[in-house]
């Protein structure tokens, strides 16, 4: 069994930090890419960043210079730095990971961490 669990989420003023983590555990044979979405109210979800196992990076042009993805391939954990944070960045943040484990191919999601940016 599979798990991705995301924390860090929570309330910030505009122009402030936050940094989401997130650990996938469990039968996990190797992780081919991990990635952040997130979803606010009324939208659909939306890509914000993913990184794959070797490293290369690709971001929403919307959060282009303001986050940060970067991974912890050891640990099975990805993480997202983001600075520079606009009410619009307010959504519901969740992790995803591609992956193989002992069941084989298989996408995998977190729950989800609320991230609210106060104008």
């Amino acid at each position: 069994q599979v798990q991705l669990v995301e924390s860090g989420g929570g309330l910030v003023q505009a122009g402030g930090s936050l940094r989401l983590s997130c650990a996938a555990s469990g039968s996990i044979v190797s992780i081919n890419r991990m990635a952040w979405y997130r979803q606010a109210p009324g939208k659909q979800r939306e890509l914000v960043a993913v990184i794959l196992s070797g490293g290369s990076t690709n971001y929403a042009d919307s959060v282009k210079g303001r986050f940060t993805i970067s991974r912890d391939n050891a640990k099975n954990m990805v993480y997202l730095q983001m600075d520079g944070l606009k009410a619009e960045d307010t959504a519901v943040y969740s992790c995803y990971a591609l992956l193989t484990s002992s069941s084989g191919w298989g996408n995998y999601w977190g729950q989800g961490t609320q991230v609210t940016v106060s104008s």
